[in-house]
């Protein structure tokens, strides 16, 4: 069901090398622009006409207006199961106890009497967040999308997701229940590539999306492709691929939990990636039996679970030691990273990339898509080397105030006036030498 990579007996390369090495699945954005570029173009000529065309070729549905109604957001929230509702506000409550602590401050520094450099931490003034549709339904994206966007104080937040059939093109209920929960009004039915042109170019009307300055949640290659076409017409937090989860385990973990750990990520998708890796031959033949008895009674065998399990994507990567093992999940750079190891708080200290790390058999994976309080939206493909997960941060921008008196300029003007020479620019340096009468002050 799921195959070996055998690293065991030589020095692994380094860089790219050991990355080529690892299971990973295609997902070439590049090759999708093309099949993206002419969506986004009808729309940004066409408008929400575009948009309801489109939902109603991918969606199967076609929808009189994309804006939800706020009564349709009202009933759906009366008419959510009890039970699911208290587990989102648990989820909520936990989020912004998380989120709320990210939230960066403004800080002067004096360089030189007279003379201070304050950072201020502005909010991006509007946002759309995109919950992805399809094979599941993501409430909890709703949560891990708005909720960093509020506590960082955006003002204005849209949300799309994509119209469902049987609930006659409004997004799915769930989703629109958590809107209400969190106090967000502007839903639109709009899924794919044309919900990120949408949230780009903005649609008309007294019911049209105004444009929005970044977007974030995760979604499919086309959505994906999308992010990537309009980037530097709005802000992105990244480009998502397929979720995956890394388990760096040695022969003290438990294989029940690692083959459910694992299975638990293979639901999502057929691409989805689950990889095990570690130093214990017992272990790995464990987990794969565990595998076989749990897949056998688990849900959406045939169209996920087996699929992204036998994938070249997963794998059970076999190495000498705890160092390789470190080497290769760091190589990897996993979305989600489970150190099940005698000394997992130790091993997880020391990991240099990943989306976010659960130490230890009781924080799998599972608690942070909901309840950890940390957020859910990851780099995936590698893409932890460089980049974070939403957070705060991404819903900021950090804007460098300058204040200077003249014995300050006066102080540093010779160095200003020599660097403007010595980079060929004279007109820099006199820009310094017209505030003195063209003549620099010496230094002191």
């Amino acid at each position: 069901m799921i195959s070996r990579i055998d690293l065991r007996g030589e020095a692994l390369p380094e860089g790219s090398a050991l990355r080529d090495l690892l299971p990973r699945a295609e997902f070439d954005v590049e090759a999708a622009l093309e099949k993206v570029r002419p969506i986004c173009e009808d729309v940004r000529h066409h408008g929400a006409a575009a948009v309801i065309d489109y939902g109603e070729k991918f969606d199967g549905v076609r929808v009189e207006s994309l804006r939800v109604p706020a009564e349709e957001l009202t009933r759906a929230l009366d008419e959510l199961d009890p039970a699911v509702r208290a587990a989102l506000e648990e989820s909520i409550r936990r989020a912004r106890l998380v989120h709320r602590a990210q939230r960066r401050t403004t800080h002067t520094t004096q360089v030189v009497p007279g003379g201070t450099v304050t950072e201020k931490w502005i909010p991006v003034e509007r946002v759309g967040l995109y919950v992805p549709g399809g094979r599941a339904v993501y409430p909890s994206s709703v949560v891990m999308n708005v909720v960093p966007a509020q506590e960082a104080g955006v003002e204005g937040l849209a949300v799309s997701s994509p119209p469902q059939k049987e609930f006659g093109g409004l997004p799915h209920p769930t989703i629109l229940a958590a809107c209400a929960l969190l106090g967000v009004d502007e839903v639109y039915a709009a899924g794919g590539a044309q919900a990120i042109a949408m949230f780009a170019y903005g649609t008309e009307g007294p019911e049209g999306c105004a444009p929005v300055n970044l977007v974030t949640g995760p979604g499919n290659i086309y959505v994906a492709a999308a992010k990537r076409l309009l980037k530097g017409r709005i802000g992105i937090d990244a480009e998502a691929g397929p979720t995956e989860i890394a388990v760096l385990a040695d022969s003290t973990a438990d294989p029940v939990h690692i083959a459910a750990d694992l299975i638990s990520q293979a639901e999502h998708d057929p691409m989805a990636a689950s990889v095990l890796v570690t130093d214990s031959e017992e272990l790995a033949e464990a987990v794969e039996a565990e595998l076989k008895t749990q897949v056998a009674v688990s849900k959406h065998v045939d169209d996920r679970i087996v699929p992204a399990l036998s994938g070249r994507q997963s794998a059970i990567v076999l190495v000498d030691g705890p160092a390789e093992g470190l080497k290769v999940v760091d190589a990897y750079g996993a979305e989600h990273l489970e150190i099940q190891t005698a000394d997992a708080a130790a091993v997880a200290d020391r990991v240099r990339n990943a989306g976010a790390i659960f130490v230890g058999p009781w924080s799998p994976v599972s608690l942070g898509d909901y309840c950890a309080g940390s957020n859910h939206v990851l780099p995936t493909g590698g893409c932890a080397c460089h980049s974070s997960g939403l957070s705060v941060q991404s819903f900021l921008r950090g804007v460098h105030i300058v204040d200077y008196t003249r014995d300050a300029l006066a102080e540093v003007a010779h160095h200003v006036v020599t660097l403007a020479e010595a980079e060929d620019l004279p007109a820099h340096g006199a820009a310094i030498k017209a505030r003195f009468g063209w003549k620099v002050p010496e230094s002191k």
